[in-house]
């Protein structure tokens, strides 16, 4: 594919829709969204980065970064950009999105909302995976969006060397861009199933031309053939043209969905049932029940006054004699219940009789008894004679210090659901400190911070409980 960079023209293709493997041409992708979440402050360039067992078993080509250290940001770009360091890649992702499954996801929705409508990435680093697949249009497409949509950032793939924090990295396409007048990027890749891949773009003049290779014999094979095809967009292409910049991409607001996989059978939406309205009683039944009632209730006041009549002791005659209305409450309560039970069989047949679909309710025989569960007695004020450390909720776990707070957000959230049952009762916090954001469950008793960060140990991820 050959393509006019500044009016989007394509000028020469073959196969180029072809889905095939991009090899580290995806870490194209991978540090446009670096470059995005920059932009959108999900991340700042020296932030800090904590290297995952994941991202340091990645093979290479890799930068050496090591389980547990922390590197900045800006050093992760220049060693995916620059040594297409696989390790680089992934901790990008995992510093974005808090795991690669997850960026990956959002690589394709940033991909659609490019216009790269047959690419499907399942990594961050273009190692071979089974539907992670691209064409040499959409990847031209992305060289095009790295020039204009991040400008400020684009001379890092010109770099023939620059230092990572931990190495010096040498650029993989430093052939081309030494052998080839104009050229100041952008990626190469290899693997054994992709061949050997490369996306460059020249400028000369005010013309640039951006060409891609899939599935080259050899990496001088390659190189050579890049540079026929800059040769062609530099002949065919105008020498004055109105550059139309395409203009950052747009996204809407659902989440990602990957129309090559198989569906996973999860609900992503459940919707609340509606409750069956249940039929109106007679109004002769309501004005039966409302008579009931206040014959009830005048009975039972009634019948609890005499119970505590009947019950007080002698009094001095010097003693006023008790109110009439200092009724006993579970005289009063008792008598309703009896009062009422007739009046509750009424409206239960009612109900039952008018809705065909409804279930009768068990009623007791005349061998069976109704057993009445016991009262509560009204509550009485606690009165605590010593503080306890165990038992206070001053408690909690610290899942460690995150890049960013969105990053802490998503640990915390993957934390509770992956720990239902130890984190249920638990507040989720997430606190600023110097160099990150620290994902904390609060609110927890010193036994229940102590058990959750045990099991955490269990799952090997990494925990520390913190206390009054």
């Amino acid at each position: 594919m050959v393509m006019d960079a500044r009016t989007g023209e394509v000028l020469h293709s073959r196969n180029a829709d072809t889905r095939l493997h991009p090899a580290s041409l995806t870490k194209m992708m991978t540090l446009y969204i670096a470059f995005e979440a920059v932009r959108l402050g999900e991340i700042d360039l020296d932030t800090e980065v904590r290297i995952s067992a994941n991202a340091a078993a990645e093979p290479p080509s890799e930068l050496g970064l090591r389980a547990g250290s922390t590197i900045r940001f800006r050093f992760l770009i220049r060693a995916a950009a620059i040594r297409s360091a696989n390790d680089a890649a992934t901790a990008i992702g995992e510093a974005i999105e808090g795991s690669e499954a997850a960026f990956a996801r959002r690589m394709n929705r940033t991909a659609r909302a490019l216009g790269m409508t047959r690419t499907t990435f399942r990594n961050a680093h273009g190692l071979t995976e089974e539907g992670h697949l691209s064409t040499a249009r959409d990847m031209t497409i992305l060289g095009r969006r790295l020039v204009y949509d991040y400008p400020q950032y684009y001379n890092i793939f010109s770099r023939r060397e620059d230092n990572a924090g931990i190495a010096t990295v040498r650029n993989t396409n430093r052939a081309v861009l030494n052998a080839y007048a104009g050229a100041d990027g952008i990626k190469t890749g290899y693997t054994r199933a992709a061949g050997f891949n490369l996306v460059s773009s020249a400028q000369r003049g005010q013309v640039r031309i951006i060409a891609t290779v899939f599935g080259g014999r050899s990496a001088a094979w390659r190189n050579q053939r890049i540079m026929e095809l800059l040769d062609m967009g530099f002949a065919r292409a105008p020498a004055n043209a109105t550059i139309r910049a395409p203009g950052l991409p747009t996204y809407d607001n659902e989440d990602p969905v990957d129309t090559d996989d198989p569906a996973s059978g999860l609900v992503a939406r459940s919707l609340r049932p509606v409750q069956r309205p249940l039929p109106a009683p007679p109004p002769e039944l309501i004005a039966a029940i409302g008579e009931a009632v206040g014959e009830a209730v005048g009975e039972a006041l009634t019948a609890a006054e005499t119970a505590s009549a009947s019950a007080a002791p002698v009094q001095r005659s010097i003693t006023p004699a008790p109110r009439p209305s200092a009724i006993a409450p579970e005289a009063v309560a008792e008598a309703l219940t009896q009062a009422l039970e007739p009046a509750e069989d009424e409206l239960t047949a009612a109900l039952d009789s008018s809705d065909p679909d409804r279930m009768p309710l068990p009623r007791p025989g005349p061998e069976s008894a109704v057993v009445v569960p016991p009262r509560p007695l009204p509550a009485q004020p606690e009165v605590v004679t010593r503080a306890s450390s165990t038992g206070s909720r001053l408690f909690g776990v610290s899942l460690g210090r995150q890049p960013s707070h969105h990053a802490a957000e998503r640990l915390l959230l993957q934390t509770a659901l992956a720990e239902l049952g130890t984190f249920d009762e638990a507040l989720r916090r997430v606190v600023q400190r110097n160099g990150g954001y620290e994902a904390r469950f609060a609110g927890m008793t010193e036994e229940q911070a102590a058990r959750a960060c045990a099991r955490l140990s269990a799952r090997n991820m990494s925990c520390e409980t913190f206390g009054p």
